[in-house]
């Protein structure tokens, strides 16, 4: 065993040499000084030469070598049937049998690497080894209990329903340093802990992960991931300050809550996807600045040097779906659903390619593959990173405007596109506007011909009161539909052909639609 690997329970042979108990023994290391650190798992006082066969590794053997006396040989070959017994350290008592070190032992010892330690004054072993059990038990008994307390509050909030931040959030609480976990590419998918000090390993992230040996050492503790055969990512706790063990104790509580919530959850929602759709969330609603979240998107995998950024934002398709189209076409993307409707595509582009030709061979694939028109809306390319959450959101507010509109939309549609019905959408909140519309609608809203009617108003208008195309469009003569314009002029008290009512009318109607979600 090394240092590394010191059960949490252990004691190393340093530390019990520190003991002020021992202190009064004058206690001398003779041989391998270097290999202090070794754990000590117990304490055993024994005078048989052929102790060896009664150890199971890690004791610390006291002894005052009465039957070793005179006998060379039996000195050396004691030696090595404590070194293959794998014994942590060898304490001698001076006195009778040996007044000072025996030279053949000591070199044995350094040969084979065993820190042999010397007593130079009487002292009661089973003092020692009072002291020293009872602090390993103590140790024993915390690391247990420690493992369980952690183990009962993450499965706690694992049965209660938590999501998965919830519990990284517990982990980082427990090893006070930040939490990251990871797939098997290396790429960022959770964090959890102080937000500088996440930032911190973010930023160094692609050259941390990469480096030789990985992430581990130096205070940076991982365990795997996976279940049923396969492992799918790692959690790391990094830069722990605490010690080792309780560090790699922690790590392992946590994999085994991570692997358990996985496995509950039946994974409906990859760590992939919440994690680009807690990033994509954050740049919309503008919680955190876009300069703190750029650490976060070069983990997630995005590239994000001098690069060109294309926010889009595409209705009613499946994420899964505009995966597949975004890796047949090459394309570096994070993808996440905004809403039931909405999902965010943010697409980075190196600076040579052009962000409106690959958005419409994008918006052709995906319409090839879908089998329908689905709404692509973009906002505004650009290499600079603090503009993407305006450039989102422009996007969602051109996705949103469109809801209703005509069909015949470019294949990518653009704030410039969407005119007096993207001004409405934008204003629908507004009381003034609720009001006006409200008044504007009210005697066609409270008719009970109001379900027949209304579709064949918004139909009208939006085809610019093309009479022969809405007759067509509901199917209905064109004597028909002429009663029914008839019956929608009478109850609004306005006539539709003249340009002042009709425009007042159509904006109206666009206010309800919009704060109605028609």
């Amino acid at each position: 065993m090394t240092a590394a690997t010191i059960p949490e329970h252990a004691l190393s042979v340093r530390q019990i040499l520190a003991l002020e108990r021992i202190a009064a023994g004058e206690p001398e290391v003779v041989a391998a000084a270097r290999h202090l650190d070794r754990p000590v798992r117990w304490v055993h006082v024994a005078e048989a030469a052929d102790v060896g066969v009664m150890l199971s590794g890690g004791e610390m053997v006291l002894t005052t070598g009465v039957l070793l006396a005179g006998d060379s040989r039996g000195r050396t070959a004691y030696i090595d049937s404590l070194d293959r017994a794998e014994a942590a350290a060898l304490v001698l008592g001076l006195g009778r049998a040996f007044p000072s070190p025996p030279p053949d032992m000591c070199r044995a010892a350094e040969r084979c690497g065993l820190p042999m330690v010397v007593l130079h004054r009487p002292f009661p072993f089973a003092e020692l080894t009072e002291e020293v059990q009872s602090r390993l038990v103590r140790r024993k008994y915390a690391a247990v209990s420690l493992s369980e307390g952690i183990r009962t509050a993450l499965t706690a909030l694992i049965t209660s329903g938590a999501p998965l931040q919830r519990l990284l959030d517990e982990i980082a609480a427990h090893s006070a340093c930040p939490v990251v976990v990871t797939n098997l590419a290396h790429r960022v998918l959770a964090t959890a802990g102080e937000r500088p000090a996440v930032d911190d390993v973010l930023r160094d992230w692609d050259r941390i992960a990469r480096r030789p040996g990985g992430v581990d050492g130096d205070g940076w503790v991982r365990a795997e991931l996976g279940g049923r055969g396969e492992r799918w990512g790692s959690v790391v706790l990094c830069g722990h300050r605490g010690d080792g063990a309780w560090g790699r104790l922690l790590a392992d509580r946590a994999a085994e809550a991570l692997v358990l919530h996985h496995l509950l959850s039946g994974a409906t929602v990859s760590w992939e996807e919440q994690s680009a759709r807690r990033l994509l969330d954050d740049l919309v609603s503008g919680a955190v600045p876009a300069a703190r979240l750029l650490p976060r998107a070069r983990a997630a995998g995005l590239p994000v040097n001098r690069r060109t950024f294309v926010p889009l934002v595409v209705r009613a398709t499946d994420p899964a779906r505009l995966d597949r189209v975004l890796r047949l076409l090459g394309l570096s993307a994070l993808v996440a659903e905004l809403t039931a409707q909405t999902t965010a595509v943010l697409l980075s582009l190196a600076h040579d390619q052009s962000a409106e030709q690959l958005t419409a061979h994008f918006a052709a694939r995906l319409r090839a593959e879908t089998g329908a028109a689905p709404v692509v809306a973009a906002g505004p390319a650009g290499p600079v990173w603090d503009d993407v959450p305006e450039g989102l959101r422009e996007a969602l507010h051109v996705c949103d405007a469109v809801a209703g509109a005509p069909p015949d939309l470019p294949p990518v549609v653009r704030l410039g596109d969407v005119r007096l019905r993207g001004l409405v959408r934008m204003l629908r909140d507004d009381p003034r506007v609720q009001s006006f519309a409200e008044r504007e609608l009210d005697g066609l809203l409270g008719a009970e011909e109001c379900g027949t009617l209304l579709p064949v108003l918004r139909t009208y208008l939006a085809t610019g009161r093309n009479k022969s195309r809405t007759a067509q469009l509901h199917h209905m003569s064109r004597p028909a539909l002429y009663r029914r314009i008839e019956a929608i002029e009478a109850l609004l008290g306005v006539d539709l052909d003249d340009f002042e009512d009709a425009a007042s009318v159509h904006i109206a109607l666009l206010a309800h639609d919009a704060q109605s979600g028609e």
